[in-house]
């Protein structure tokens, strides 16, 4: 008997057509806002670009084939969180948060959803497993925690959470689901900024997210129908190409990654590194547990501002960039944006596909410039 297909390898024609002579590989996109429907409303699959389009269809698809669970496409990361803490909670309901989690998010739920009665609780990664998330409606939360990589367990927080009657939410950006299964592990809910590394080639901005609770999966596609939130097809079809290359790039950026991590660790100059793969890091047992890789991501801490930012300007193949999960390796000073409680000198480091002894030689040679 064959073994089970890899998701590695399933994600290489995942939401493909079946293989038919004369016709390509994958369908291009399909620009269209407008399709013939004659009859009642509910006999046509495609009715109104707003709704649903054959783009759309086919990396859902192969979303849900990776995700394993149905999946609904977003124009951005943030249009796929904002879903989710928009269509699921009720005035009065309690959202929680990560505090060290992606900014943006909070202040999307603080700015425009606290005034209509929505209740807001943050937390540290750190506290989750040590949390007992009474009267919380729906969780957000992320692991690894971006910037700083904290993890937390989370069957042990879908097992909680679900025994007071609440929905768990992981955003799963910094790993992919190539990297982690959080539905397999117990969420409700797998959503993913698509501009990091599931395309990761920095030229496109989109989101998803994945359920295998079909009541959720409904509301949220509603909101996207209702609000407007929705992609292009070019750059639908651009993040479906990119599935072909994602486990091969996640993993030259991991390798490369895990070697640059133990290089930064005897370094003299970096008081602090932060990565899931090291050995007495306090994200490691978890991070064993439940990740199937340790990630692309290091963040780092340099002795100030100046340091890091003498850092940067020394840097010859590292682009200064605030994003992650592309083929270039990108950094930042991540405390200039306020939105962290971090150090001045933490540096959040993204490390792409170079081969290891370049990028590995253009960090050293940097910091050798503090």
């Amino acid at each position: 008997m064959n073994k089970p297909i890899s998701k590695a390898t399933r994600s290489i024609n995942a939401g493909a057509p079946a293989p038919k002579n004369g016709q390509s590989f994958k369908s291009g996109p399909e620009f269209a806002s407008t399709f013939h429907l004659s009859g009642e409303t509910s006999s046509g699959e495609y009715q109104y670009g707003r709704f649903n389009q054959p783009t759309w269809a086919a990396l859902e698809q192969g979303f849900a084939e990776l995700e394993g669970g149905d999946c609904v496409v977003f124009p951005s990361g943030m249009s796929a969180a904002s879903a989710i803490l928009t269509s699921l909670v009720e005035p009065g309901d309690t959202i929680l948060l990560p505090s060290d989690g992606y900014g943006p998010v909070r202040h999307y739920a603080q700015t425009y959803l606290v005034k209509f009665g929505i209740k807001l609780k943050t937390i540290a990664s750190k506290d989750i497993d040590n949390f007992d998330f009474d009267g919380i409606s729906l969780a957000l939360l992320e692991t690894p925690s971006n910037p700083m990589l904290d993890t937390f367990d989370i069957a042990l927080a879908a097992q909680k959470l679900h025994a007071k009657r609440g929905i768990l939410a992981i955003d799963n950006t910094t790993l992919t689901f190539l990297g982690q299964q959080p539905l397999a592990l117990g969420a409700d809910i797998s959503m993913c900024a698509d501009t990091k590394a599931v395309n990761g080639h920095s030229d496109v901005v989109f989101g998803h997210v994945a359920s295998k609770n079909t009541k959720l999966i409904e509301k949220i596609r509603d909101w996207r129908k209702y609000s407007g939130n929705i992609p292009g097809p070019m750059e639908t079809w651009l993040v479906h190409r990119s599935l072909s290359t994602l486990d091969i790039r996640l993993q030259r950026m991991c390798e490369n990654a895990e070697l640059l991590a133990l290089e930064l660790q005897q370094h003299p100059k970096v008081a602090l590194v932060r990565y899931p793969g090291l050995q007495g890091d306090p994200s490691y047992a978890v991070a064993q547990k439940q990740q199937e890789i340790n990630g692309f991501i290091i963040s780092f801490e340099l002795a100030n501002k100046e340091a890091a930012d003498t850092f940067l300007r020394a840097c010859n193949l590292v682009y200064e960039a605030t994003s992650f999960g592309g083929v270039h390796s990108m950094a930042e000073r991540r405390a200039r944006w306020g939105s962290d409680d971090i150090p001045e000198g933490t540096i959040r480091f993204s490390v792409g596909c170079e081969r290891s002894e370049d990028i590995i030689d253009d960090v050293i040679s940097a910091l050798d410039e503090i």
